[in-house]
C-alpha cells in the first residue's frame, strides 16, 4: 500500500483501471466456458449453444454504440462500475435451481453479461489515452495499450481454465456464486478509489455523435469487424465442441487448451510493440495493419488444407492455432493502438465505443456462423470461412492512412 501511494496519480489510476478490467475479464472467460461446457454436457447441439450467446454478442453491439456516449456524459468511472454491477446481476440470475435454468433465462443473463463486458472494456480502453501523461509519446501509448490488452487476454485464458476447473470442482451453481462474491469486492474498491471525473467530456456529448465522422476510425472499424468474425467463426463454438467430440477431451482438457491459447495470445499482444518494432522502427500505421493481415490470412487456410489431406489432424490443429494466436495478437494490438491514437481527445470514449461496436458485431457474426457452419459442414469449413473474412479485413486495411501520406499519421481526418 505504501508503494502504491508513491506512484504518480496517473499511474495509480492506470493500475486501478487495469485491476478492475482484469478481475472482470477472469469472470467473463470463466462464465463463457462454464455455460459452453455445461450445456454441451446436457446434449445441446453446436447451433443451440451458439444461440445461448446470441444476446451476449448482440447487446455488445448496442452497448458499444451507446456506451461511448454514456461514458462521455457520465464519466468512464461510472460506466466501468455499472459494468461490474451488471455482471454481478447476470451471475445472480444463473444461481436458480437447475430445473429453472431454461434457455431463455440463460440467454437473458448472457445478454446482461454482454452489456457489462463492453461497458467495462470500452471504459478501460478509453481511459488509457486520458491517463497518459502529456509529455509522453505515441510510443508510450502503444506500449500501455498493448500491455492492457495483452494482459487482459492472458487473464481471459486463465478464466477459461478457471471455468473448466470450477465446473469440475464446485459444479455450475457453486462456481457462479464464487465469481459473484469476488466481483462484488472489486466493485466496492473501484467505487472508492477510481477518479470521479475520468473521461467526462468538457462539451456536452450529443447522441448523434456516436457515429464517427473520422474516415480512419470508420475504415479501422470495418477491418476490425471482419478480423474478429474470422477468429470467432471457429474459436467460439466449433473448436471446443470439436475437441470434446472428435478427440474425446474432457472439461479440464478443453478448458486448459483454450486457456493456453488465450494466454499465449495475450502474451503476444503485450509484446506486440517489440515484435512490430523488430521489423520497423516506425509506429504502426495502415501499412503495418496490411502486412500483418496478409500473414494471418494464410494460417487458417493452411490448417484447413492439413485437415483435408489428413496430415496429423491433432498436431495440425494445435500447432496451427498457436501460430494463429501470435499473428492474430499482433493484428489486434496494432488495431487497438490505432483506434486510441485516431480518437479525438475530448469524448475519446465515443470513437472507441463506435470502433468496439464493430468489434462486437464481428463477434456476433462469427459466433452465429461458428455454430451453424460447424453443424452443417465441420471445422474445415469454419477455417475456410475464416480465411475469406481475413482477406476482407486485409483488403479494407489498404485504405488506412500511411505515415508518408500525412504530416501526422495520428490526426483525426474528418470528412
Amino acid at each position: 500500500m505504501q508503494f502504491f501511494s508513491t506512484l504518480s496519480p496517473s499511474v495509480r489510476q492506470y493500475l486501478l483501471v487495469t485491476g478492475n478490467y482484469w478481475s472482470f475479464t477472469l469472470t467473463d472467460g470463466a462464465l463463457r466456458m462454464l455455460v459452453l461446457l455445461h450445456f454441451h454436457t446436457l446434449g445441446y447441439t453446436p447451433l443451440e449453444i451458439a444461440l445461448l450467446f446470441l444476446f451476449y454478442e448482440f447487446f455488445g453491439v448496442v452497448t458499444n454504440l451507446v456506451g461511448g456516449w454514456l461514458g462521455a456524459r457520465l464519466g468512464l468511472n461510472r460506466t466501468m462500475n455499472i459494468g461490474l454491477a451488471l455482471q454481478i446481476c447476470a451471475l445472480a440470475m444463473l444461481l436458480v435451481p437447475s430445473s429453472y435454468l431454461s434457455v431463455p433465462l440463460v440467454m437473458a443473463a448472457q445478454g446482461i453479461s454482454g452489456i457489462a463486458k463492453d461497458l467495462n472494456k470500452m471504459s478501460a480502453k478509453s481511459s488509457i489515452k486520458l491517463l497518459l501523461p502529456d509529455d509522453n509519446t505515441q510510443g508510450t501509448l502503444y506500449r500501455w495499450i498493448a500491455l492492457l490488452t495483452g494482459s487482459k487476454n492472458a487473464l481471459k485464458g486463465i478464466g477459461f481454465f478457471m471455468g473448466g476447473g470450477l465446473l469440475a470442482l464446485l459444479e455450475f451453481r457453486g462456481a457462479i456464486f464464487a465469481m459473484a462474491v469476488a466481483l462484488a469486492s472489486v466493485l466496492l474498491l473501484s467505487k472508492k478509489f477510481l477518479r470521479k471525473d475520468l473521461g467526462k467530456a468538457k462539451v456536452k456529448a450529443r447522441f448523434q455523435d456516436v457515429f464517427s465522422k473520422s474516415r480512419p476510425v470508420n475504415i479501422l472499424a470495418a477491418a476490425r469487424l471482419f478480423l474478429f468474425a474470422s477468429r470467432d467463426v471457429w474459436f467460439v463454438i466449433a473448436l471446443p465442441v470439436f475437441l470434446a467430440s472428435q478427440f474425446d477431451w474432457g472439461h479440464w482438457q478443453v478448458g486448459a487448451f483454450l486457456a493456453c491459447w488465450i494466454i499465449g495470445y495475450g502474451a503476444a499482444q503485450a509484446f506486440a510493440p517489440r515484435i512490430t518494432g523488430s521489423f520497423s522502427s516506425a509506429l504502426p500505421d495502415g501499412r503495418t495493419a496490411l502486412l500483418w493481415g496478409c500473414a494471418l490470412t494464410l494460417i487458417p487456410a493452411l490448417i484447413a488444407f492439413s485437415l483435408y489431406i489428413g496430415f496429423h489432424p491433432q498436431l495440425s490443429i494445435l500447432l496451427g492455432l498457436m501460430v494463429f494466436a501470435v499473428l492474430f495478437a499482433v493484428n489486434s494490438s496494432v488495431h487497438s493502438y490505432l483506434i486510441v491514437a485516431y480518437a479525438r481527445e475530448d469524448g475519446v470514449s465515443m470513437d472507441v465505443g463506435f470502433y468496439y461496436m464493430a468489434n462486437a458485431l464481428g463477434r456476433l457474426t462469427g459466433t452465429l456462423l461458428s455454430g451453424w457452419i460447424f453443424q452443417i459442414a465441420g471445422l474445415q469449413a469454419c477455417l475456410l470461412v475464416s480465411t475469406c473474412l481475413l482477406f476482407l479485413a486485409t483488403f479494407i486495411s489498404l485504405a488506412l492512412p500511411k505515415h508518408n501520406e500525412e504530416d501526422n499519421p495520428m490526426i483525426n481526418a474528418v470528412t
